[in-house]
């Protein structure tokens, strides 16, 4: 008569237990504990937004970044006396100033401050109106009268590509085509890489949102789809410039502006 207890008591015990595992099949089990040092670099990928759209902060991270510091795609022209007309363009430089993230070294890019456009004091012996690209400095200059010049950040001719001397505006484009030269094209074939005969203009093209014509020769002050390159000297002998840039000095030059690169 004691062992219907003993045997009810372990059907008891193995129902309840059977009841606990089934009940563990549906509950979600603990979150796994990695260290942050692991962690961080497959968070990065796995939240890394799409191109054109800024990654939420993560927490503890300032929500605000430096003025210098945030992505310099994303940074506007304040409005000015050509905003109405260039806004009619379906192509404006909202659009174009977008880099696409795999184009960028690390998916977004910053730029020293004092490559960004700004009024400066000018002593020098040009008269208002010229265009002195200091190459050393990667300086552009707009010479302004009362001796005031606005400047503005370029990258200029790699090394053995740079170039010296004076030249006029021949022509200006806006979203110009490319056509690259025949000794590129035969450059960059030897080194494995395939240049087109020639790109439309558009947010793509190296050429960027403007371009400027000097006199006959192949160089032009131009904007660009690379503007992290900016302040660097790395080009085939043109002047380049950030698309906000060149369209903002595009507005402010004729054609026959006299152009002085040192």
């Amino acid at each position: 008569m004691k062992i219907i207890p003993v045997v009810s008591g372990a059907i008891a015990t193995l129902i309840l237990s059977g009841a606990a595992q089934a009940q563990n099949r549906v509950v979600e089990p603990p979150p796994v504990l990695v260290s942050p040092d692991l962690a961080a670099p497959w968070v990065l990928q796995l939240r890394q937004a799409p191109a054109g759209v800024a990654p939420r902060a993560s927490r503890g991270q300032a929500q605000a970044m430096p003025r210098h510091d945030r992505p310099v795609q994303r940074q506007q022209a304040a409005p000015g006396r050509h905003d109405l007309r260039r806004a009619q363009d379906p192509r404006h430089i909202r659009t174009v100033s977008t880099v696409p993230r795999a184009a960028a070294p690390s998916g977004h890019y910053s730029i020293d401050p004092k490559f960004l456009p700004q009024e400066v004091s000018y002593d020098g012996s040009h008269a208002p109106g010229t265009i002195v690209v200091d190459s050393n400095s990667r300086f552009l200059y707009l010479v302004m009268p009362g001796g005031k010049a606005r400047r503005y950040g370029v990258g200029v001719g790699k090394e053995g590509f740079s170039w010296k001397g004076t030249q006029t505006i021949s022509q200006k484009r806006e979203w110009p085509d490319w056509r690259p030269p025949a000794e590129m094209i035969e450059r960059e074939r030897k080194k494995g890489r395939i240049l087109p005969l020639h790109m439309k203009g558009g947010p793509a093209n190296p050429l960027g949102a403007r371009a400027l014509y000097l006199g006959s020769t192949l160089y032009r002050i131009h904007g660009t789809n690379a503007p992290w390159t900016i302040g660097q000297a790395v080009s085939s002998g043109c002047i380049r410039m950030r698309n906000e840039d060149v369209i903002d000095l595009y507005e402010r030059v004729p054609v026959g502006a006299k152009v002085v690169v040192i």
